[in-house]
Order: structure tokens, then C-alpha cells, then sequence
């Protein structure tokens, strides 16, 4: 068997609960697991950046310093109750990420599958309305899918296309600043009331959390009671 990352040949550790469960084995090697750096302990209560100089803010969260600037930001406050990731975006994952969003590999996909679903339920349940965040059409076209409703879709749970996305530039060029004034990309994709509703985001990776917020403004406009995120990395 050949892992599914460096294609390397290798034997996967099975055992007798491979065979009673059915359970799939690892489709990555040992080196290309132990690489994918899970997040673990102390983490900032609203982003999820694993710290430890977090600061209690007056409201007793222990927060880092970016989501102390965001929440004493009127216009930014409270917009995302909290994020929540799987791994690192280490230097090892920037290139799985690049084989599998810019290359096009999407096997890759299986490497995630069951650390995603498991942390998903560790911090949210089938109560949220699942909402992976939108490319551009242009953007879609040129990638040939999108990497956020896929990670959706390893959920199991019904999926909420309920956001449109306009073309601008890769957010990934722009600084803090500049994201910041940039004019809302997002907007409903047909006019529905989501009050009450609990939401979670999903996408690929949380860098500065600008582009989730944009659209966690958008759901809130719209009536939703909270609006979160989960993403498979965390810059």
C-alpha cells in the first residue's frame, strides 16, 4: 500500500478492531501522520490559536492578542463566537494543502476524514446548520471544486449553501488592513430568515479570521442566534 501523501510503499498497523468494525486503515504512513500536528492544549477561547500567554479579558475569556483587538472593535465584537481547528498549518500541511487545493489531488481529502468528524463533535453537534464558505464562480471554475463544502460533506450532515461570493483578488495577498476595508464579498444566496438559528462555517483554514467574519456579519444580518467556525487548520 502507498500513502496517499508521499507515496511511499507501506504496511498500515491493523488490528482485530480493523476487522470487527470494518474500520478503513490509515491511508497515510507513520511519517506523514505523526507530521500533521494536531491541536492540543491551551488555546485562545474565541480563534482557537494554541498560546501560552493567553489574557483574560473582562469578561473572564482567555483571549489572544488578535482577538483582543477584534473584540474591542465595535463593529467586529462578538461577530464569530468562536472558531475551532484541527491542525496546525505547519509547513508539512501547507504543501498536503497545496497538493490538494491547487493541484487538484482531491483523494487527499481521506487523509482528514475521521480526525475532522471527531473534533467537529467534540465541540459542536447535528443542531448547528452547517454552512461551508463559498469560492467565487470564477474561483470555482478554476479549481474544480470547492475545499470547504468538501470538508462539509465529510460531516455527514445536511449542508446550507446559504452564501454567494464574489471574484476579487486572493485574500491571501491583501494584509490585516486591507481585508478589513475591503467590501463585503458575501451576501445571501436567496432571502430567508435564519432566526434562531446556531450556524457553523466551515473551510479550510484560519489565517487571520477576516473572511469568516465577513460572512458570519451576512448570517447575523439575517437573523442567526450565533455564528461559528470550524476549520481543518489554524494559521
Amino acid at each position: 500500500m502507498n500513502c496517499l501523501l508521499c507515496h511511499t510503499p507501506y504496511n498500515p498497523i491493523t488490528s482485530w478492531q480493523h476487522f470487527l468494525t470494518l474500520k478503513k486503515a490509515d491511508c497515510l504512513c507513520a511519517k506523514c501522520r505523526n507530521a500533521l500536528l494536531k491541536i492540543a492544549g491551551d488555546i485562545c477561547d474565541i480563534c482557537g490559536r494554541p498560546s501560552a500567554g493567553l489574557k483574560p479579558s473582562h469578561h473572564q475569556k482567555r483571549l489572544c492578542a488578535d482577538c483582543i483587538r477584534w473584540q474591542a472593535d465595535d463593529e467586529w465584537k462578538d461577530v464569530l463566537t468562536k472558531n475551532r481547528s484541527v491542525y496546525m498549518y505547519n509547513d508539512f500541511m501547507k504543501e498536503v494543502v497545496a497538493l490538494w487545493k491547487f493541484r487538484g489531488d482531491y483523494a487527499v481529502i481521506q487523509a482528514f476524514q475521521d480526525e475532522f468528524c471527531r473534533e467537529f463533535y467534540r465541540h459542536f453537534d447535528n443542531t448547528f446548520l452547517i454552512v461551508p464558505v463559498p469560492l467565487s464562480a470564477e474561483r470555482l471554475f478554476e479549481r474544480g471544486f470547492n475545499q470547504a463544502k468538501a470538508l462539509a460533506e465529510l460531516l455527514a450532515l445536511p449542508i446550507h449553501e446559504l452564501l454567494c461570493r464574489r471574484h476579487l483578488e486572493k485574500q491571501s495577498k491583501k494584509s490585516r488592513l486591507e481585508r478589513l476595508r475591503t467590501e463585503n464579498v458575501f451576501r445571501l444566496s436567496e432571502k430567508t430568515s435564519l432566526r434562531g438559528k446556531h450556524i457553523v462555517l466551515i473551510d479550510d483554514i484560519y489565517t487571520t479570521g477576516t473572511t469568516l467574519r465577513h460572512a458570519a456579519k451576512v448570517l447575523l444580518k439575517a437573523g442567526a442566534a450565533s455564528v461559528s467556525s470550524f476549520t481543518l487548520a489554524r494559521g
